[in-house]
């Protein structure tokens, strides 16, 4: 391990600076997303499809557009929602950071 790596807990690469914490944010979504359909495609083998629904949220600029479909869509639209909420506040909390690093 490098000494600036070990102070600052970044990785520096030809003068790219990459935060440990952001990298490690990246990888366990990555892993999430693939956790999240394999536990879809194991119910739906299991179990069958009896009623299907959706929710989605997408962001054009800071302005979200919300849809959803199927018996259950308000609950799925309510928690599409609350992920974008917390995906904003994420984003501002690491924009602070990196600004307060580099500034």
């Amino acid at each position: 391990m490098k000494r600036d790596e070990e102070e600052t807990g970044e990785t520096v690469e030809e003068d790219v600076t990459v935060p440990t914490r952001f990298f490690l944010l990246l990888i366990g979504g990555v892993v999430l997303v693939f956790v999240g359909v394999a536990v879809i495609v194991v119910a739906s083998v299991f179990y069958g499809t009896v009623s299907a629904s959706a929710g989605a949220v997408i962001f054009i600029g800071p302005f979200p557009i919300v849809i959803g479909a199927g018996p259950d869509a308000t609950w799925m639209i309510l928690f599409s929602v609350i992920l974008a909420v917390l995906s904003v506040v994420v984003f501002l909390v690491m924009n602070r950071r990196v600004r307060r690093l580099i500034g």
